[in-house]
């Protein structure tokens, strides 16, 4: 493969159950993991039919009136549930830059089953474990992205069985590390913003992601995704239909001592001239281990010349740290 370009990679054979094509498709996902950390796969099990119906009820809910939306905010501003409003995150700050906010608005769904019970018992972990926020309009939004939170939850533990089989790990290393999650599944638009941005105001600054991995559907527009490759240019990232996008995040980079990459990235603006057909959409899915899982390098990834490289970190802790970095204000 080149390390120049995203690998699109195909799990339909992976899932059938041929020995020789889950070796390849494993190697595929370790280089892709080691090289760039993105992928792109196809064959992945989530219908497009409900990818579109996620799209469109996110859209109607963003058309709502900013009053309106604003009934769903949660009450502690940096909890990842219900909405966030354009300019309200600053995703450049996880890095230490110092950047205008982001020009996005976002509406998140965490875990479907009430998970207060772990929460209440570690301390900071409550924000994490908050109830679900469901807008009113359009009413089909709870149905539709209960359904797609639960598929996406099904793909995420699949991926991270492919993982484990690429670090040489048993193929159900990771199940019990992630099965009190506090995944996410954000809605993510990109408004067309009258007027210019600040000076450095993008749409999403640059980043990498905090947990383990993220899955990501597009609605693509001018204005898009980039990567930060190896050579240190900035790639346009897209996917093609009946494809999702897939990243690690930096849990999975300290769980690989460094040797798979938590891959920074942005979303940028439009060209002025493409302004006006610029509105544009993502649906992500964060795979977050639980809250009390212990970060620590793999075995399979440290040696005699290659010492863990990072101490071990309650997987919640560091969310919360990056989370709170975000915020503006």
């Amino acid at each position: 493969m080149a390390s120049d370009t995203i690998p699109v990679i195909d799990l339909g054979p992976y899932w059938s159950g041929d020995t020789a094509a889950r070796q390849r498709i494993s190697e595929q996902v370790d280089w892709a993991c080691e090289n760039i950390g993105f992928l792109v796969i196809s064959n992945h099990g989530i219908p497009q039919s409900l990818i579109d119906q996620a799209f469109s009820v996110s859209r109607a809910f963003f058309d709502l009136p900013n009053e309106q939306k604003g009934r769903c905010k949660p009450a502690n501003g940096v909890a990842p549930r219900g909405y966030h409003a354009l300019a309200t995150r600053n995703l450049a700050r996880t890095l230490g830059q110092e950047t205008p906010p982001d020009l996005r608005e976002q509406f998140f769904v965490g875990p479907l089953t009430s998970r207060a019970g772990p929460a209440a018992s570690t301390p900071g972990a409550a924000v994490f474990y908050s109830e679900n926020i469901w807008p009113e309009q359009p009413t089909a939004y709870r149905e539709v992205f209960t359904e797609f939170y639960q598929a996406m939850e099904v793909l995420a533990a699949r991926l991270m069985r492919i993982f484990a089989d690429a670090l040489a790990l048993p193929e159900g290393f990771f199940d019990d590390k992630i099965d009190d999650h506090f995944n996410t599944c954000p809605s993510n638009h990109y408004p067309v913003v009258n007027g210019d941005p600040l000076p450095g105001q993008i749409r999403c600054g640059a980043h990498t992601d905090f947990g383990s991995l993220t899955i990501l559907a597009f609605n693509d527009a001018p204005g898009g995704l980039q990567v930060l490759m190896p050579d240190g240019a900035w790639l346009d990232m897209s996917a093609e239909p009946g494809q999702l996008v897939v990243n690690l995040g930096d849990m999975m980079q300290r769980w690989t001592n460094d040797r798979w990459k938590s891959t920074v990235h942005r979303v940028v603006n439009p060209p002025v001239e493409l302004r006006g057909e610029s509105r544009r959409q993502t649906i992500g899915y964060f795979l977050h281990p639980n809250y009390d899982a212990e970060i620590t390098c793999l075995e399979t990834c440290q040696g005699p010349d290659n010492p863990p490289k990072y101490p071990p970190i309650m997987a919640g802790v560091h969310m919360r740290e990056k989370m709170e970095r975000r915020v503006d204000g």
